[in-house]
C-alpha cells in the first residue's frame, strides 16, 4: 500500500508512529523507531528501492568519515568522487538511461544501427532525485570544512530516509538536519500547534485545490489541437495552481509532521506568485532546490565572478539541469533553458534600463509581479506538455514539443468568448480565489502564520469555511503528489 500523505493508511501508519514516539524516552529509542517507520514507509511502494536508500547511506557515511579522517588531499577527493559518483550513478541510471537511448534512437537508425532493444524496464524510485541531493551535500559540505561527519550511524540513517521529506522534500542540508537527530528534542506547545496548521493547510491545499484542479487541466492538454485561446491560457493557469498547491502542499504537510515531533523543516515556498522578477521566484519557489543548484553547481562553475558572459553561462547551465532534475524529458530541458533565459534577460534590462520598476513605484511593482506571473505561464506550458505517441510496436516517443505548438496556435482557432470559457474560469476561480485571497494576508503582513493571530472568533470563522470546503468540495479519490515521480 503507498503511503500517501492524503490516504486513510497514511492517517493510521502516522497515528501509530506518533503515539509510539511520544511514549519512548531517549533519543536513540526515538530514532529508532523513525528509521523503521521511514524503511517501511518508503518499502512501502516498492520494496526492493529499499536497497538504494541503504547503499546511498553506507557509501556516504564511509566517505565522509574518510573524508573527515584523511589529511591527503588526493585521498579526500577520491572519496568525494566516490560519494558523487555513487550518487549521480544511480540518479542517472535510473532516471536518466532510457531518455539517452530515446534521444540517440534517431542518430543511431540514421546509422543503420536499432537501439529500441537498448531500453530497459526501469522502474523510478520514488523520490531519488531528492535523496541523492541531500546525502551528496553532506560529502561535499565534509570535504568543504564546512562541517563535521555524523558521529552515529543511526543518526545519519535517519537522515537520509526521514520519512516525512523523504520523497518530495524539502531537500535538506546535513549541517542544518543532522545536529536535529542527535539532541533531545523538546516538543512546545507553539510548535505543536503550528504543526497541526501546517498539515491542515497542506491537506487542504492538495485536496480542495489541487486534485480538483487537475480535472480541468488535464483535458485541456489532451485536447490541445482543439481547445481556443481562451481555454488553453486558463487550462495552464489551472495548472500552475494546481502544481503549486500539490508540491507546497507536500512541503507543508512535511514540515507539520516533522514540528510536532520536534523537527524544523526549512520552508521551501515563499508565496512564489508574488514574485516580480525571475530572480525573485526561484528565492520563493522551490527553495531548497533553487539554493542547492546555486550552492553546488553555479557558484563552483564560477557563479558570477567570470564578467558577464560568464555568468551567463553558469546560468545557463545550472537552469539546464535543473529543468533536467525535474524529469527525463525534453519539455523540462526546455523549461530548463526557458528560465535560464528569463533570469539572463532580466539581468541584461536592468543592465539597460538602471533599478527595476518594482523597486521604485507602486505600479512598478504591479506591473511587475502581473508581467513575471505571465512568464511563469509560459514556464509552465512547457513544463506540463508530457504526451508521449505509440509507435505501434509497444514502444512511445516523446511528442510534447507538438503539443506545446498546439496549445501555442490556439488562437488560430477562436479566442474562446462564450459561455463555455467562462463557466471554466467560474470554475477554476471557485477552487483558486479562497488561497489567494489568504495569501494576500499573508503577503501584505509579511508572516505566514498570520492567521493563526487573527482574533478567536474570526479564527474558528476561517478554520470552519476552509473545513467546509474541504469536506463538501473537496476530491473524493486521493491522488499522487505530481513531484513522487521526480
Amino acid at each position: 500500500v503507498q503511503m500517501l500523505f492524503n490516504s486513510w493508511e497514511f492517517a493510521l501508519f502516522i497515528l501509530v508512529i506518533y503515539a509510539g514516539y511520544l511514549l519512548l524516552r531517549g533519543v536513540r529509542a526515538q530514532n529508532l523507531l523513525l528509521l523503521f517507520a521511514s524503511y517501511w514507509f518508503y518499502g512501502a511502494w516498492d520494496w526492493r528501492f529499499l536497497s538504494l536508500i541503504v547503499i546511498s547511506t553506507v557509501v556516504d557515511y564511509w566517505c565522509g568519515a574518510g573524508i573527515h579522517r584523511s589529511l591527503d588531499d588526493r585521498i579526500r577527493k577520491r572519496l568525494l568522487f566516490v560519494s558523487v559518483a555513487m550518487n549521480l550513478g544511480l540518479l542517472a541510471f535510473f532516471k536518466y538511461f532510457n531518455f539517452f537511448v530515446e534521444s540517440l534512437e534517431g542518430l543511431l537508425g540514421d546509422a543503420g544501427v536499432d537501439a529500441s532493444d537498448w531500453r530497459l524496464g526501469i522502474v523510478l524510485p520514488v523520490g531519488i532525485s531528492f535523496y541523492t541531493f541531500q546525502t551528496m551535500s553532506y560529502s561535499i559540505d565534509i570535504y568543504r570544512k564546512e562541517m563535521e561527519p555524523a558521529k552515529s550511524p543511526l543518526d545519519f540513517a535517519l537522515f537520509v530516509a526521514f520519512f516525512p521529506q523523504l520523497v518530495a522534500g524539502p531537500i535538506e542540508r546535513a549541517k542544518a538536519l543532522l545536529p536535529q537527530m542527535s539532541c533531545e528534542r523538546v516538543l512546545e506547545a507553539k510548535t505543536f500547534s503550528t504543526g497541526v496548521w501546517l498539515i491542515f493547510w497542506g491537506l487542504w491545499k492538495k485536496i480542495f485545490i489541487a486534485d480538483n484542479l487537475s480535472a480541468f487541466v488535464d483535458p485541456v492538454f489532451e485536447n490541445s489541437a482543439d481547445v481556443t485561446a481562451g481555454m488553453a491560457y486558463l487550462g495552464v493557469v489551472a495548472f500552475a495552481f494546481q502544481i503549486y498547491c500539490d508540491f507546497s502542499g507536500y512541503s507543508d504537510i512535511a514540515r507539520g509532521l516533522s514540528r510536532i515531533m520536534g523537527f524544523e523543516l526549512r520552508r521551501n515556498f515563499d508565496l512564489p506568485y508574488f514574485a516580480r522578477n525571475p530572480s525573485d521566484f526561484w528565492r520563493r519557489w522551490h527553495i531548497s532546490l533553487s539554493s542547492w543548484l546555486r550552492d553546488y553547481l553555479y557558484i563552483p562553475l564560477g557563479g558570477n565572478r567570470g564578467g558577464s558572459f560568464g555568468t551567463y553561462r553558469n546560468l545557463s547551465i545550472t537552469m539546464l539541469l535543473g529543468g533536467l532534475w525535474h524529469g527525463a524529458s525534453w519539455n523540462f530541458v526546455w523549461w530548463g533553458i526557458f528560465h535560464g533565459l528569463l533570469l539572463i534577460g532580466h539581468r541584461l534590462w536592468t543592465v539597460v534600463t538602471g533599478p527595476p520598476a518594482e523597486e521604485t513605484t507602486r505600479f512598478g511593482a504591479i506591473w511587475s509581479t502581473f508581467a513575471m506571473f505571465q512568464f511563469t505561464l509560459m514556464g509552465w506550458l512547457l513544463f506540463r506538455a508530457t504526451r508521449r505517441v505509440d509507435r505501434g510496436d509497444g514502444t512511445t516517443y516523446d511528442d510534447s514539443w507538438a503539443q506545446i505548438m498546439e496549445i501555442l496556435a490556439a488562437p488560430g482557432r477562436g479566442w474562446g468568448f462564450d459561455s463555455e470559457t467562462l463557466a471554466y474560469l467560474a470554475q477554476i476561480g471557485f477552487y483558486i480565489l479562497p488561497l489567494a485571497m489568504v495569501q494576500w494576508f499573508q503577503w501584505s503582513r509579511e508572516d505566514h502564520y498570520v492567521m493563526l493571530k487573527w482574533p478567536t472568533p474570526v479564527r474558528s470563522a476561517f478554520y470552519s469555511a476552509l473545513l467546509f470546503l474541504w469536506v463538501f468540495y473537496g476530491a473524493q479519490v486521493g491522488t499522487s503528489f505530481i513531484y513522487f515521480q521526480f
